[in-house]
């Protein structure tokens, strides 16, 4: 009758249907974690524990060997991600272990101009697992566009939009750790209109660009602009919307037809101020040739004409990366695009002088992206490092 009662009796985490459940899962990720850090050698943690209060899981790092705390991990029990915000931070544990002066690791940081080692590089996979395995602070520039949230019959990966946003957590939180320090990720993103699954029921639109900017603030970005991407006039009523207004004309029924989306820009937190980047540059002469031209974009407003194509139903423009590209980042700079479609961001990055890394988990894409990548790369095409894919051979490239 005892071991019945035992039976019946759930911990909180399974209650609460966490996804760290037990002290051992949150042990494994406090340990990849300290691994990321560089850091595994020095530091150990003690007994993790569950505050069910704020649904987290705190884990005490140690100095190894001692019983100094010099920190801890937080971990979000139902999401099974690190909380950076709360998490200690790398420096503050390196500065307690070797017990650093704060005037010698601003010296060091100041003499440390970071290059990327990276060359051209096409990946087949998961973006989340690929970044995982490529070097920290590796890339100067991200910029991307993430699957619609089932807004059209092709998209239709995530059960949930909680899911949804879930996934895109996990890529900027790996996108992080491979940006070099003060430097900006860019993502296209917009609103959705969810279809009404019948006439009684109500289409929804969900904000996405707001959800997305408290998880990239999250995460230890800062925000610097919104830009607003116009699309000509009508380019929206392909969605439907506004159709039943303009027909009738009866108040409560007005809705706009989206001819917008935004390019939200951040930037990894960093005490470097931006000008650093530019007097410190260890080739001045990239500087020189990076500078922007006139006829730059003045406002945020940014008119560009959207892409179409057969055979991706989301592409965007390639001067929308361009611009991106030139604003964002230096000649021979290394740029990111963990959901690359058809490499329209390693076209417009050739093109700039730019070193690219891009990765797609759609096979035929990578395929698409491959027969394009003969038209932009030339012969350049048997340097690119192309992982889980085919190798692009002399055959591959138009000489």
């Amino acid at each position: 009758m005892l071991t019945k009662n035992i039976m019946r009796n759930s911990t909180v985490a399974e209650k609460r249907n966490y996804r760290v459940q037990n002290v051992e899962q949150a042990k494994k990720i406090a340990t990849e974690w300290i691994n990321s850090t560089g850091l595994k050698k020095v530091v150990g943690f003690g007994l993790p524990e569950i505050d069910d209060r704020y649904d987290i899981w705190r884990i005490a790092l140690m100095k190894d060997g001692h019983n100094e705390r010099i920190g801890e991990i937080v971990i979000d029990a139902k999401t099974s991600l690190v909380n950076i915000r709360k998490t200690t931070k790398k420096e503050a544990l390196e500065k307690r272990l070797l017990k650093a002066e704060k005037v010698s690791t601003k010296k060091k940081q100041i003499n440390d101009y970071p290059i990327s080692p990276l060359r051209n590089t096409l990946a087949f996979g998961d973006s989340k697992e690929i970044l995982a395995d490529m070097p920290a602070e590796s890339v100067d520039l991200i910029f991307t566009s993430p699957p619609y949230y089932n807004a059209r019959p092709e998209y239709t990966d995530y059960i949930t939009y909680e899911e949804y946003l879930l996934e895109i957590r996990k890529v900027i939180q790996r996108c992080h750790r491979v940006l070099a320090e003060g430097r900006f990720f860019a993502m296209n993103v917009s609103p959705v209109l969810i279809r009404r699954v019948s006439r009684s029921a109500s289409s929804q639109r969900i904000a996405v660009p707001f959800d997305v900017h408290r998880i990239f603030i999250e995460e230890g970005f800062d925000f610097i602009d919104d830009i607003i991407w116009v699309k000509p006039e009508g380019a929206g009523w392909a969605t439907g919307r506004g159709r039943r207004f303009a027909a009738d004309r009866n108040p409560l029924q007005y809705k706009a037809v989206p001819v917008t989306e935004y390019v939200l820009v951040y930037r990894k937190r960093s005490d470097r101020l931006i000008d650093w980047f530019i007097r410190k540059h260890p080739n001045q002469e990239i500087i020189k040739q990076s500078k922007i031209k006139d006829n730059y974009e003045k406002t945020n407003i940014w008119k560009i004409h959207p892409a179409y194509s057969k055979k991706h139903p989301a592409v965007f423009p390639v001067e929308l990366a361009e611009k991106v590209i030139q604003y964002y980042s230096f000649k021979n700079d290394v740029v990111l695009d963990p959901f690359a479609g058809m490499g329209t961001l390693g076209e417009a990055a050739m093109k700039l002088g730019r070193r690219f890394v891009l990765i797609e988990i759609n096979k035929e894409y990578v395929e698409i992206m491959r027969n394009e990548a003969k038209k932009w790369l030339g012969r350049d095409a048997p340097e690119v490092l192309c992982l889980n894919c085919e190798p692009l051979t002399g055959e591959d490239y138009l000489v």
